[in-house]
């Protein structure tokens, strides 16, 4: 078993609803992923040369490393954005959490 955890953060249109991000995150379940958190918040970002301010869904996504190409994978398949969000934390976590994200 790894002793990586992955973290992946990305970010959802404010226009989604609840359930359709809470289906967007049972995908990247059945893909791998042990554990999706999910809400909202104002992103403000420059995006062809203006700056925008705007509400999303903001997802946190634990994955475990042997999991993770297959839940990046089904991010870039699924995601709505043309360049969505996709950042990658290697973490370190309490053992029996990293056992249970491996077990996922």
């Amino acid at each position: 078993m790894s002793n990586i955890l992955w973290v992946i953060k990305t970010t959802l249109p404010a226009s989604w609803r609840e359930f359709e991000v809470t289906s967007f995150a049972q995908s990247l379940l059945d893909s791998g992923a042990a554990c999706v958190h999910h809400n909202q918040v104002t992103s403000t970002y420059k995006w062809d040369g203006e700056i925008l301010s705007e509400k999303e869904w903001s997802l946190e996504i634990k994955v475990s490393n042997s999991n993770k190409s297959s839940v990046v994978d089904k991010l870039q398949s699924l995601h709505p954005y043309d360049v969505p969000q996709l950042i990658f934390l290697k973490c370190e976590s309490s053992n029996e959490y990293l056992k249970w994200v491996n077990s996922q």
